[in-house]
């Protein structure tokens, strides 16, 4: 990997692990900063979700920082210049997903396009 790409694959790496920060998901404000306004999200539920709509429940407190997202297995590729996929598995107090991220190059900066959820079940992660 070069290291162009290895920077992007980081970069994405650490916008995503801040969206699972309980004190920037409390925050709109920061949570907007990292979602792309084209944000859409397929969640493990198998709700469709917009900026708007997941910025409501992220202000909610549905990450505690008592307890946070464990996260393992993170890996990213870059697809194209500009674009990384993420991949890894996240346990929330037990409700473990396999999670899959895109990200972009913006203006802004780096955001996240697209995310989507799928419940892992008693699965070994």
């Amino acid at each position: 990997m070069t290291d162009e790409n290895e920077r992007a694959v980081q970069a994405a790496i650490d916008g995503e692990l801040r969206l699972l920060d309980p004190e920037v998901r409390a925050s709109p404000a920061l949570v907007r900063e990292l979602l792309d306004p084209e944000f859409t999200e397929i969640g493990a539920s198998g709700r469709w979700w917009d900026a708007e709509s997941i910025l409501t429940v992220t202000s909610t407190g549905t990450v505690s920082p008592e307890s946070p997202v464990k996260v393992s297995k993170m890996s990213g590729v870059v697809l194209a210049r500009g674009i990384v996929h993420l991949t890894y598995f996240a346990d929330n107090q037990g409700r473990r997903t396999w999670r899959s991220s895109l990200w972009r190059l913006t203006e802004t900066g780096w955001r996240v396009y697209f995310h989507q959820g799928t419940l892992a079940g008693h699965f070994e992660q």
